[in-house]
């Protein structure tokens, strides 16, 4: 037997441990990494006995008035109050999940109402941006015809002149 048979042997073995069975796990994992893991999701909720919403006979403390009967008694009363427990539970649960989609809720919509004003804000800050860079523009081409295109005053020089030599030919 060589060392490699030996190798191969050693993944084979018993598990002992719950490190051992961890890193098999792992192992096994890594060796198909595209794989996709499916992760079971924890129930926290612990699972009792069917629990009716209403108890038709209810036997009261005095019904066996026997020694013999007082645990039946004493049954039938731990029975109601786990039901009365888990029905106080689920309505306190329903309650909290009310209350916390509502708040879930209101945080959204406050901070949809923030964005809302924040992009207008912006918008506003834009707009103005664009009618000053349009109002610099405009200005500049003012300033730009004012210097190419001659004046009223100097149309009448002009005209004068060309009026002048008009006459001296």
């Amino acid at each position: 037997m060589t060392s490699e048979s030996s190798e191969d042997e050693a993944p084979s073995r018993l598990l002992k441990t719950a490190y051992d069975v961890q890193r098999m796990k792992l192992e096994k994992l890594m060796k198909n990494p595209t794989k996709p893991v499916v992760i079971p999701d924890f129930n926290k909720e612990k699972k009792s006995q069917y629990v009716p919403d209403f108890v038709r006979n209810v036997m009261g403390s005095s019904a066996g008035a026997g020694s013999g009967e007082f645990h039946v008694y004493r049954h039938l009363r731990r029975k109601e109050y786990a039901r009365q427990k888990s029905m106080a539970e689920e309505t306190e649960k329903e309650r909290l999940d009310r209350e916390f989609r509502e708040k879930l809720e209101r945080n959204q919509k406050e901070a949809e109402d923030r964005t809302a004003k924040k992009r207008a804000k912006r918008l506003r800050k834009k707009q103005k941006l664009k009618e000053k860079q349009k109002h610099k523009k405009f200005k500049k081409g003012e300033d730009d015809k004012a210097d190419n295109v001659p004046t009223s005053s100097d149309d009448s020089e002009s005209e004068n002149e060309n009026s002048d030599a008009g006459k001296k030919t």
